[in-house]
């Protein structure tokens, strides 16, 4: 984990990669409580003997729940000292360039694009790229604005 003291810390790290998560491995049963949670019951993310026979061989995460262990992944790979309150503000752009197969672990790697001080605190613009062990191509690389108070 990367540990900043202060949230003005991160303007020097702004055009770079700045952090990572650890790894994070994706279960049937996480996979399972995403689709109950959104009611998205779709075979190829839910039966997994249905899925064996499909593309990919085997059940695959829903592109969303991959979006949303960001925020679990950043809590992960920093920390800001003096932060007292962060909240998500918005995504710009997401893709999911690769599919993540049930028991896949995964990897955020977080770049600053832009450090912009608000009231209060400072708003970033985060791209973070999220790697499947073993395959060159991410599964997914989002481009996220969250804002930090102290």
């Amino acid at each position: 984990m990367k540990r900043f003291a202060h949230l003005a810390e991160l303007a020097s790290h702004e055009g770079r990669e700045f952090a990572a998560s650890g790894a994070l491995t994706v279960e049937q049963s996480r996979i399972d409580a995403f689709a109950a949670a959104t009611d998205d019951h779709q075979w190829i993310h839910v039966d997994p003997a249905r899925a064996a026979k499909g593309p990919f061989g085997a059940t695959i995460a829903h592109g969303y729940l991959t979006l949303s262990l960001l925020p679990r992944m950043m809590q992960e790979a920093f920390s800001i000292g003096d932060v007292r309150m962060g909240i998500n503000y918005g995504i710009n752009r997401v893709r999911f360039p690769a599919p993540v197969p049930v028991g896949s672990v995964l990897r955020a790697r977080l770049r600053l694009l832009e450090y912009e001080p608000i009231d209060g605190g400072a708003q970033l613009t985060i791209e973070a790229t999220v790697e499947r062990e073993g395959h060159a191509k991410p599964v997914c690389v989002a481009e996220l604005v969250t804002r930090k108070y102290t």
